[in-house]
């Protein structure tokens, strides 16, 4: 058994907010898992070739191609990404997008499998957290949790979020904000939202590891998903 990390932010490991929370989550499942950063990666999103209807296959050569594998060998997912205007970030999308090649003739390669969406934002990451939700429940997958957090927004460091009136710092404390390393915020100096990380890898560890069973998840899923489909008609 064996989970799949997946952190979407483009940021160095050690300053990202996104990668610090699925780490947390991955650490507490008690299960063998692998994280992976697509900081770097050249992954396209879809091109609506249809080259991978006949055999479910994604055509289109780039990085996505050697985390085929791993998406399909993997029991679950803990999958996080940044707020970028309210919503996923691009690499991120672009990766998500991708698992289209799975969905073909039925193609169950996903179904009923559980994961765990990751958002982080300069003022909330519900938005891509929520996205990524969206994602695992076209495919059926289950989201069992869902952690987000405030991090660092570039405005703190693109050397004018003192005195930009419509960056996060001013939108937050005032005009009159120096910026300090002190409310710069960090995910792993918020209790709750680490407490919740925690929760959640514990929680995804349990249901694997507790009869999962993943014909049961599907039906659930597909009922889910045509309940919303017909809400949104």
């Amino acid at each position: 058994m064996k989970i799949l990390g997946i952190s979407g932010s483009s940021r160095k490991e050690e300053i990202s907010g996104v990668y610090k929370l699925v780490q947390t989550v991955l650490e507490n499942t008690g299960i063998e898992y692998e994280h992976i950063s697509l900081r770097g990666k050249k992954i396209g999103g879809c091109i609506a070739c249809l080259g991978c209807a006949k055999d479910n296959i994604c055509k289109l050569s780039d990085d996505m191609s050697e985390l085929r594998d791993k998406i399909v060998n993997a029991d679950a997912y803990v999958i996080g990404a940044p707020n970028y205007y309210s919503m996923l970030n691009a690499l991120t999308h672009a990766f998500m997008e991708r698992w289209f090649q799975f969905r073909h003739q039925e193609g169950d390669t996903l179904w009923g499998k559980l994961g765990v969406a990751i958002g982080v934002g300069g003022m909330d990451g519900i938005f891509p957290a929520n996205d990524i939700e969206k994602f695992f429940l076209y495919s059926f997958i289950e989201t069992v949790a869902k952690v987000n957090g405030q991090g660092a927004a570039s405005c703190y460091s693109c050397g004018y979020g003192e005195t930009c009136g419509v960056g996060v710092p001013q939108m937050l404390y005032g005009k009159d904000i120096k910026i300090t390393a002190e409310i710069i915020p960090d995910v792993s100096k918020q209790p709750e939202v680490m407490a919740k990380a925690v929760n959640a890898g514990k929680l995804l560890g349990n249901r694997l590891t507790d009869g999962h069973n993943r014909k049961v998840v599907t039906q659930n899923m597909q009922q889910k998903m045509m309940a919303m489909l017909k809400s949104s008609v």
